[in-house]
């Protein structure tokens, strides 16, 4: 099981009733962070989970509204007695960004590990997941980032028994190894059937619309992407500063192909006090799409 919380959804600047950008999930034990606006640990504390377990954070890019909560989480983070290094990912620049908001927060008991994005598209592969940032088009350079967890086809008991392999090499062969003992080689593709279907977040955030989202976007069983503008007449100016509307988004969702099973959108302008008055036009052009809140939640099951 996946949880992935919504914890902040505005743009620019915080609202009382609106955290700015931040993306937290869960699984197996890893907990991943992206983005880190202003009032990401207290979202977190408002949610009931805790910064300490935070093993991997991903920046989309450097603007203050999507980092300036970094200093205050680490600082949270390192008086928790955490001691585990903290894997942070984001574009060229990132180990110089971090250092310098550091000048606050200087002394941590815990490592920090730096990989800088250097391709339009690059996988990170962490145990048990992976995580891809894209290249998306804002006025600077900006990632988006898909989370997928594979899942591994089912073991044949049936299978294993007729081609007589001991029972205690099952379970190692459930983990991927080949085994060689007395003159026979038994792999995993003899009792294990294809991969089933897993898990698959993408997430996009200050970006006009590109083909690449859409593409990420594809049978992702969640798909959270920027809507700064929700009024009608607002196409200029999301040109403009590089954003997007709501409309463009959900056209993105219509066009991945398959489609992901529902959308929420995010990062909303400070003048869009009731975005949710949108929803209803919106799913006009993408059926499942919700409007998000902070605080907005959903635990992902693999399939049956």
């Amino acid at each position: 099981m996946l949880d992935v919380c919504l914890l902040g959804t505005g743009g620019m600047m915080p609202l009382p009733y609106r955290w700015l950008t931040s993306l937290m999930m869960r699984y197996n034990g890893s907990n991943i962070l992206i983005d880190c606006g202003e009032g990401t640990q207290i979202a977190i504390k408002e949610k009931g989970w805790s910064p300490n377990p935070i093993d991997v954070i991903c920046f989309t890019h450097y603007h203050a509204d999507h980092i300036s909560g970094l200093p205050g989480l680490l600082l949270s983070i390192g008086n928790s007695e955490r001691v585990a290094p903290i894997t942070m990912i984001g574009p060229k620049g990132l180990s110089r960004v971090v250092n310098a908001l550091r000048v606050i927060a200087p002394e941590l008991p815990f490592e920090l590990h730096f990989l800088e994005i250097e391709e339009p598209r690059q996988v990170f592969s962490f145990p048990g997941y992976e995580i891809e940032a894209f290249k998306v088009s804002h006025n600077v350079t900006c990632y988006g980032y898909t989370l997928r967890i594979p899942r591994t086809g089912r073991f044949d008991a049936d299978k294993a028994k007729e081609l007589e392999i001991p029972l205690p090499y099952w379970n190692r062969l459930q983990k991927g190894e080949t085994i060689t003992e007395g003159g026979r080689t038994y792999t995993p593709d003899m009792v294990i059937g294809p991969d089933r279907r897993g898990l698959k977040v993408t997430y996009c955030t200050d970006s006009r619309p590109v083909p690449v989202i859409s593409e990420m976007a594809a049978d992702a069983d969640l798909f959270i992407c920027e809507g700064m503008y929700g009024e009608p007449g607002m196409e200029e100016k999301a040109k403009e500063h590089r954003h997007m509307t709501f409309y463009e988004a959900a056209r993105l969702a219509a066009d991945a192909s398959p489609a992901p099973r529902e959308m929420w959108l995010t990062h909303y302008s400070p003048s869009l006090s009731y975005p949710k008055e949108y929803e209803k036009e919106v799913r006009k052009i993408f059926k499942n799409t919700h409007v998000a809140k902070d605080g907005r939640s959903l635990d992902i099951m693999f399939e049956d």
